[in-house]
C-alpha cells in the first residue's frame, strides 16, 4: 500500500483479533506505534478483544494503563472493551470496581456486567443491576433478555421467565434469533412444554441451538422418548446437530438403555467430525456404560485425545455401577495424579463404588476426605449414598447418628434406601419407622414403599399386617409399580411382565423356561419360595417364580439370538434373590454371559457367577 494510516492499521488489528491471530495483532499495534500513529477508540478495542484471548492478563492491564495515559477511559466505547476484558477473566471485583470508576455508562456496560455476573453464578447481583437498569434512560430494545431468561430457566422460575418475556414482548425483542432462543430454553427447563413448542414454531430459519435447548429440557424431565423424536424430527429439517445436542440425545438413549441406538448416534458423531470432541466422548462413554457394554465405554476412554474432569468422571461412575471396586478406585487415582481435582460427582461415584461393594471404612474415608481435604461441601445424594453403605451392611445405628447430624432433612430416597436395607436384615422394628417416615410424606412417587413394607411383613408371614398396608396403600390411591423388563432383539425392544400372558412367543417362552427349569434342577438349584410373597401354597409359588419378567426376556432372548452371543435385560426393579441365582445358574448352562440392569446396578453373570459377588 502506498497509504498506510490509523484506519488501515486498526482494520489490520480487529481482523486478526476477529481470527484468534493475537501474536499477529500484537505485531500490529507495535508497528503503528513505531511509525508515529495515535491509536483510536477502534484500536483499543480491537487489541482489548485479542487480549481476551489470551490465557493471562498482564498485557490487558498494559493496556489499560495505556488507555488511561492516553486519556481515552473518557471513552465509553473503549472502557466496555474493558470491562469485556475484565468479564471474561473472571476478575469480577476488578470489573465491578471498573464499572463503578466509568465516567459514562450505557447500555452495552451493563449487558457485559449483568452478563459476567450470571455466568458466575452471582445470581442476586445480576438482578440487582437489572433492576437499575430498568430505571435508566437506555432504550429498552438492548436490554439483556437473552442473560436474564438464561437465569430464570437455571433457577427454574416461571414467573420471572414469564415478566422478562412481557418486557420483551413490548420491546419486539422477542422477535430477535438470540432472544427467541432463549424463551424457548426457558420455557422448557421449567417444564412449560406447550408454551415453549409455540414460541418454537414461530421461530424464523431455526438453528440446532432451539432444537437443542428442546431436547436437553425434554431429557431433564425424565421424557427421553419425546427427546429421541424431536431429534428424529431435527434430523429430517436437515438442521444439523452440535456437540450439545449429541450430548442431550446420548443421554436420552442412555437413561432408556437403548444400545442400537446409542450406536446409530456414535456413527452420526464420527460423520459430522465430533468425535474428538471431550463432551461428546464423554457423553458415549456415559451411554455405552449405562447399556452395559463396559468393553465399549474403556475403549472410548481410551481412544479419547482429550480429558477432562467430565470425562474421568464418567469412567469412575461406569466402573461403580458396573461392580467393579477396583476399577473404580484405580481410576480415581489416576485421575487425582494427573492433576484433575475430583468434584462432587468423583465422589459420588466412589461412594457408589463402596454401596455396591460393602466397604463401609472405605466410603467413610472418602467422604471425610471430600470434606476436609478437598473443602467440598456434601450434598443431599452423598449423605444418601453414605446412608445407603451403612445400612446394607447393617450398621443402622450409625447411620441413625449420621442423619441426625446432617444439615438436610431425611427425604424419600433415604428412607427408602434404609427401608430396602432393613428388609434385607430382617430389621422390622428400624423398617417400621422408615415406613411412617414415608407414608408421611405429603408425596410419593410410586407406592414401592407400601410394596417393600407389606414384603416385610409377608417374609415374616405376618399376612394380617400385610393386608393392612396394602389397604393404606389403596386408600390412598398409589399405585403399585408393575415390574417389567426389556431387551433389544433385530433393533426393536421387547418389553416383558410377568402379568402379561397375551405375548404371541408366550407358549414358545413357556416351554423354553421349562426346558431350562429340567436342567437347572439338575444342575443343584431350588427355588427360593420365601422371594414369592403371596399367601398360596408352595407348589404356586415355585411355578410363579418360573415368569418374573427377567426370566421371561432372558428366555425370548435365548430363543432370538445366535448361541454364544451375550444376552443384555433392563430391568425397572430390584432382582429379586431367586432370580439372582437362577441367572447364575442358566449362565452356566447355556454358557453365555447375561448382563442385567436392575434399578441400581448391573450384574455380569458368568459361569455360574456374577460380578456383584452376591452382594448388591
Amino acid at each position: 500500500m502506498f497509504t498506510i494510516d490509523t484506519i488501515t492499521f486498526n482494520t489490520m488489528i480487529t481482523g486478526f483479533s476477529r481470527e484468534g491471530l493475537i501474536e499477529g495483532a500484537i505485531k500490529l499495534f507495535s508497528k503503528m506505534q513505531h511509525y508515529g500513529f495515535r491509536p483510536s477508540d477502534f484500536t483499543f478495542a480491537a487489541l482489548l478483544r485479542a487480549c481476551v484471548g489470551l490465557d493471562g492478563t498482564a498485557l490487558g492491564q498494559q493496556v489499560h494503563g495505556l488507555v488511561i495515559k492516553t486519556n481515552f477511559v473518557q471513552d465509553v466505547f473503549v472502557c466496555n472493551a474493558l470491562l469485556d476484558f475484565y468479564s471474561k477473566h473472571d476478575y469480577t471485583e476488578d470489573m465491578r470496581k471498573f464499572f463503578d470508576e466509568m465516567p459514562e455508562l450505557d447500555g452495552v456496560s451493563y449487558n457485559i456486567i449483568i452478563t459476567s455476573y450470571a455466568w458466575n453464578g452471582q445470581i442476586e447481583e445480576s438482578l440487582n443491576l437489572f433492576r437499575e437498569l430498568r430505571l435508566s434512560k437506555f432504550s429498552r430494545r438492548n436490554f439483556p433478555f437473552a442473560t436474564m431468561l438464561s437465569i430464570a430457566a437455571n433457577t427454574q422460575d416461571i414467573e420471572m421467565g414469564r415478566q422478562i418475556h412481557t418486557q420483551e414482548f413490548m420491546t419486539t425483542a422477542d422477535l430477535e434469533i438470540q432472544v427467541g432462543n432463549a424463551l424457548v430454553d426457558m420455557y422448557a427447563k421449567c417444564g412449560r412444554f406447550e408454551e415453549a413448542n409455540v414460541i418454537f414454531e414461530k421461530l424464523a430459519g431455526k438453528s440446532s441451538v432451539p432444537w437443542t435447548a428442546l431436547i436437553s429440557a425434554y431429557v431433564q424431565q425424565g421424557l427421553n422418548d419425546e427427546a429421541l423424536k424431536l431429534f428424529n424430527e431435527m434430523r429430517r429439517n436437515n438442521v444439523c446437530g452440535d456437540q450439545a445436542t449429541f450430548a442431550s440425545t446420548l443421554k436420552a438413549s442412555a437413561n432408556l438403555a437403548l444400545l442400537y441406538l446409542g450406536k446409530q448416534l456414535h456413527s452420526c458423531i464420527i460423520s459430522t467430525g465430533f468425535i474428538s470432541n471431550v463432551f461428546c466422548g464423554s457423553a458415549l462413554l456415559d451411554m455405552y456404560a449405562k447399556c452395559g457394554s463396559l468393553k465399549d465405554a474403556n475403549a472410548i476412554f481410551r481412544d479419547m485425545p482429550e480429558r477432562n474432569t467430565i470425562s474421568w468422571n464418567a469412567m469412575i461412575s461406569a466402573y461403580a455401577q458396573n461392580g467393579d471396586g477396583k476399577a473404580t478406585l484405580r481410576s480415581f487415582e489416576k485421575m487425582v495424579e494427573l492433576g484433575f481435582n475430583p468434584d462432587h460427582v468423583s465422589f459420588l461415584g466412589m461412594l457408589t463404588a463402596c454401596s455396591h461393594s460393602g466397604c463401609v471404612d472405605e466410603a467413610l474415608q472418602y467422604f471425610n476426605t471430600m470434606t476436609k481435604t478437598y473443602k467440598l461441601i456434601p450434598r443431599k445424594e452423598h449423605y444418601a449414598s453414605l446412608i445407603d453403605v451403612l445400612c446394607r451392611r447393617g450398621r443402622f445405628k450409625q447411620a441413625e447418628e449420621l442423619m441426625a447430624q446432617m444439615p438436610i432433612e431425611p427425604d424419600e430416597i433415604m428412607w427408602s434406601s434404609i427401608l430396602n436395607s432393613c428388609r434385607i436384615h430382617k430389621n422390622q422394628e428400624f423398617a417400621k419407622k422408615a415406613a411412617d417416615e414415608l407414608f408421611n410424606l405429603d408425596e410419593l412417587r410410586d407406592a414401592a414403599a407400601y410394596v417393600t413394607m407389606s414384603n416385610i411383613y409377608a417374609e415374616a408371614g405376618d399376612w394380617v399386617h400385610m393386608a393392612k398396608v396394602k389397604k393404606a396403600m389403596r386408600e390412598r390411591g398409589v399405585r403399585k409399580v408393575p415390574a417389567y423388563s426389556w431387551v433389544e432383539i433385530e433393533r426393536k425392544v421387547h418389553v416383558f411382565s410377568a402379568n402379561d400372558r397375551t405375548h404371541p412367543l408366550n407358549e414358545e417362552i413357556r416351554k423354553k423356561i421349562n426346558n431350562l427349569a429340567k436342567r437347572m434342577e439338575e444342575e443343584g438349584y431350588k427355588p427360593d419360595i420365601s422371594c414369592a410373597l403371596q399367601n398360596v401354597d408352595d407348589g404356586i409359588k415355585e411355578e410363579s417364580l418360573k415368569y418374573h419378567s427377567e426370566r421371561l426376556a432372558i428366555a425370548f432372548a435365548l430363543i432370538r439370538t445366535p448361541e454364544g452371543s451375550p444376552v443384555l435385560v433392563m430391568k425397572n426393579l430390584r432382582a429379586c434373590v431367586d432370580c439372582h441365582a437362577a441367572i447364575k445358574v442358566i449362565s452356566k448352562i447355556v454358557r453365555r454371559e447375561i448382563t442385567v440392569r436392575d434399578s441400581s446396578r448391573f450384574h455380569h453373570f458368568k459361569d455360574g457367577a456374577c460380578s456383584c459377588g452376591d452382594y448388591w
